[in-house]
């Protein structure tokens, strides 16, 4: 057991880096948004949100894409979550791997292959001779929806995966035997039961879908609230509505995570234990096999299609896709330059550095924080956990926006404006790397802290009880013992966290503000608005980043196996 005086000490200095880091910048949007130019508080600008048509509007697109996107990620996940848990079907672990691919792609980047695809001069209407057809300018709301729920289902679909592989079996045949079948058995048991899963991975859905920036900004769907704020960000030091605005998502958000909380989190059902025994699948051959494999047959090809679109994009030789369905001349110049372009080499650098030392801060605050949840006796253990997962709760374009707030703010203070190491510190506009790496931290610190805590949950503390009865340190037990026995789970977090932070798409699009501060993403974005060879460097590009991240999502998975989908909950 932790020492109380160590566990009070590593609760101290976390709580008060949370204070510092997540609640000051959310402190800071609320404080522009109900603070006027006289220093007194008004809800007026919050109410102007609202009365403001084109706000409005806004809100309420983003609300409908959220809405959409969970929809349809729960009709596509959950039924394959119940068929690769019931059945065992040929090719099974291939496709099993499969649907997981779109995780290895953000959906931004995949907008780029999704544009080729349904543009006016595209592959559908090349290959149904439909015509000039402006498929993505007629729905683009839509086409928001698709994609994200493409490269979103994943993520419910390992929750409900590891909530259907805890459920205890004897539950399931007691309501056979009780005459329970079919859809009425999943209805009233298995669904209750899984639940909580089916809670945690569309909670993250739902708040991603609704601040996702990067897709509706690739796919020019202007009228979406994340579009609206990254719009009003020049106005940030002079203008009270992008705070109002920000602030409405922010509550939002929280709002809407807090009701679902009650509408479903008090419908608990409780086993009599945690799946002692494993189900066993049901072996299909023949038509009724076929039958099973052709959902992942579907999803996979409809998931893989932005993928595709990218990786023939990057391979297309500029303006020789165009009303084809395949390009005409293809070539790899597009990855020599992408490695070669001034763009290009800077971001990887840049990504780089701030994903490193932002894995270096998760590492040491993220094993700290699982030790005094899993190793301590404190009462508040279970406070300090849930302020470790609060950010994935909290919209990415919200704290981008506080800390664009508190570099605003600082920039005017004497001190910083004349002193040249704090004004490259703390002036986002001179140089964003503090602001970056914290951001990167703060919004990966959960897989670190989940992977950590799920490696000393599987660790029996005895070994390191004989440790310190043979007169060894904490530090040396923590060091020699205990850390050596987690390696795997730290690892598995560290990659994660490392590869989401190379590819964070909210924060690097508000706070990078300089070229040679640009990250991946960034310079993705930037390059895509380029015109002539701009979308084929950028897709060359973003299959290097699908390839980076499926490395590393395969890494993490081997060693975290079902696990995986833990660190993707509220």
């Amino acid at each position: 057991m932790m020492n109380r005086r160590n566990a009070w000490l590593i609760f101290g200095i976390t709580l008060a880096i949370f204070v510092v880091l997540f609640l000051y910048p959310l402190g800071m949007v609320i404080k522009g948004g109900f603070i006027d130019e006289n220093g007194g508080v008004t809800s007026k600008f919050v109410v102007g949100v609202f009365q403001n048509p084109i706000y409005a509007q806004g809100l309420l697109n983003s609300l409908g894409v959220a809405l959409g996107t969970t929809t349809l990620v729960t009709l596509i996940a959950v039924p394959l979550a119940v068929l690769a848990t019931r059945y065992d079907f040929p090719g099974k672990p291939i496709f099993s791997a499969l649907v997981l691919v779109p995780m290895i792609l953000p959906p931004f980047v995949g907008a780029i292959g999704f544009t080729q695809l349904l543009g006016q001069y595209g592959v559908i209407n090349s290959l149904f001779h439909l015509g000039p057809i402006d498929w993505l300018g007629n729905a683009r709301y839509f086409g928001v929806i698709s994609l994200q729920a493409l490269g979103l289902y994943p993520v419910l679909y390992l929750n409900v995966s590891a909530a259907l592989a805890n459920i205890d079996p004897a539950m399931e045949q007691a309501a056979e035997n009780l005459g329970c079948t079919g859809f009425a058995r999943f209805r009233r048991i298995t669904l209750p039961l899984i639940m909580p899963g089916l809670f945690a991975g569309g909670t993250i859905v739902f708040i991603w879908s609704f601040t996702e920036l990067g897709t509706p900004l690739i796919m020019n769907y202007q009228r979406c609230t994340p579009v609206q704020v990254f719009d009003a960000l020049k106005e940030i030091g002079s203008n009270p509505f992008p705070y109002a605005l920000v602030f409405v998502m922010l509550v939002a958000s929280v709002g809407l995570y807090t009701i679902s909380k009650l509408a479903f989190g008090r419908s608990s059902y409780a086993m009599q234990a945690k799946a002692t025994v494993q189900a066993s699948t049901e072996k299909v051959t023949g038509m009724k096999g076929l039958l099973v494999l052709l959902p992942f047959l579907l999803v996979t090809f409809v998931a893989l299609l932005p993928h595709m679109g990218v990786v023939l994009t990057s391979f297309a030789r500029p303006g020789s896709w165009y009303q084809s369905i395949l390009p005409r001349a293809f070539t790899t110049e597009n990855y020599t330059e992408a490695l070669g372009h001034s763009m290009t080499v800077s971001s990887i650098g840049n990504s780089l550095l701030f994903s490193s030392l932002a894995v270096v801060f998760n590492m040491v605050l993220g094993i700290a924080i699982a030790f005094v949840v899993v190793r301590s006796d404190l009462r508040l253990r279970g406070l300090l956990d849930a302020l470790a997962m609060l950010p994935l709760a909290v919209p990415g374009i919200v704290m981008a926006f506080g800390y664009l707030a508190i570099s605003s703010y600082l920039a005017k203070v004497p001190q910083v404006k004349d002193s040249a190491i704090l004004k490259t510190l703390l002036d986002v506009q001179t140089n964003p790397t503090l602001f970056l790496v914290v951001a990167y931290s703060i919004r990966r610190l959960p897989y670190m802290v989940r992977s950590a805590v799920a490696g000393l949950q599987q660790t029996s503390a005895t070994l390191e009880e004989a440790s310190a009865n043979l007169g060894a340190s904490s530090l040396t037990t923590v060091r020699r013992i205990t850390l050596p026995l987690i390696f795997g789970n730290l690892i598995a977090g560290a990659m994660l966290a490392f590869a989401f932070s190379m590819l964070e798409v909210s924060d690097s699009l508000m706070l990078a503000q300089r070229q040679d501060y640009w990250p991946i993403t960034k310079t993705i974005y930037e390059l895509f608005q380029l015109i002539g060879t701009g979308k084929y460097i950028a897709s060359a590009l973003g299959v290097w980043a699908m390839v980076f991240l499926g490395v590393t999502i395969l890494g993490a998975s081997l060693i975290l196996g079902k696990k995986l989908g833990a660190l993707f909950r509220v």
